[in-house]
C-alpha cells in the first residue's frame, strides 16, 4: 500500500486516482498524525509526503520513523522548495523531492525506484 500524506485535498485525490489507475493500492491521509494514528504503518511500502504541513513537517514524520527504526521508503512533494528542507530531508533517508506541480511521470519513476529491493539510492 502507497500512503499518501497531505494537508491539501485536492493534491491527495490527484495523487490517489493517478496511482489507483495503475494498479496501486493507496491509503490517503490529511496530516502526519493521522497517518501515525492510523494502522497503515506497518502495512505501507512507501510514503508520499508533503514537506510542509501544520503541526507535523513531513520531515519531521520521517526523523520520527527512522528514531524508531521503520525503514519505509519516503517521496516528498513540496510547492515551497527549499534547499536546505531538501538537503535535510535526503541526509534522513528520502528517496524523492519533487516540487509541485510535478511531472507525473517522473513520480512513477521516483515510486518504482522506491519499491525496488535495492532502493538505497537517493535522487530520483
Amino acid at each position: 500500500m502507497i500512503s499518501i500524506i497531505d494537508d491539501d485535498a485536492s493534491v491527495r485525490a490527484a495523487i490517489g486516482n493517478l496511482l489507483q489507475s495503475l494498479g496501486y493500492v493507496t491509503c490517503a491521509f490529511e496530516s502526519a498524525e493521522e497517518f501515525l494514528r492510523s494502522n497503515h504503518l506497518d502495512r505501507t511500502s512507501c510514503v508520499i509526503a508533503d514537506v510542509n504541513m501544520p503541526v507535523m513537517s513531513g520531515v519531521e514524520l520521517l526523523v520520527l520513523l527512522r528514531d524508531q527504526d521503520k525503514r519505509v521508503p519516503f517521496i516528498f512533494i513540496t510547492a515551497f522548495p527549499d534547499e536546505r528542507i531538501r538537503a535535510r530531508a535526503f541526509s534522513a533517508g528520502a528517496l524523492g523531492f519533487l516540487t509541485k506541480p510535478f511531472d507525473q511521470g517522473h513520480l512513477i519513476q521516483c515510486l518504482e525506484q522506491a519499491l525496488r529491493p535495492d532502493n538505497g539510492n537517493p535522487g530520483c
